[in-house]
């Protein structure tokens, strides 16, 4: 068991949110996981975000498809990648933040009890 929850399964946690959420553009998803943590000053590498959705994919969760960035194909060439659930990857997916929330959780038990017993805080 890992000391804390593994980078990867956070990003992936919220990959698939972004997908339930039907934000499930590969850029757009890196861009917002930044946006959301930055205050917290956290930004995910690029590659770790991306190693993440390769391996939802390989996994079955999700599966990919193309598209061009715009309506003009004459002059928009830019292709996008777009990331859906398989058949069954919203069920794969329900197991796995299952999976993680119980990891969360051990981990933010972690953190209070040691700003408990260092910072004679209380669960603020």
């Amino acid at each position: 068991m890992a000391f804390m929850i593994a980078q990867r399964a956070f990003i992936k946690l919220y990959l698939i949110t972004m997908v339930e959420q039907h934000r499930g553009y590969g850029y757009e998803m890196l861009e917002a996981i930044k946006q959301e943590f930055k205050d917290y000053g956290y930004v995910p590498p690029q590659s770790e975000v991306y190693r993440a959705l390769h391996e939802l994919v390989q996994q079955g969760v999700f599966y990919r498809t193309k598209k061009l960035k715009g309506n003009d194909p004459k002059v928009d060439f830019q292709e996008i990648v777009l990331y859906h659930f398989t058949d069954d990857g919203a069920e794969k997916a329900e197991l796995y933040k299952k999976q993680v929330k119980t990891d969360l959780d051990r981990c933010l038990g972690m953190l209070h009890k040691a700003e408990e017993d260092n910072y004679g805080t209380k669960g603020r």
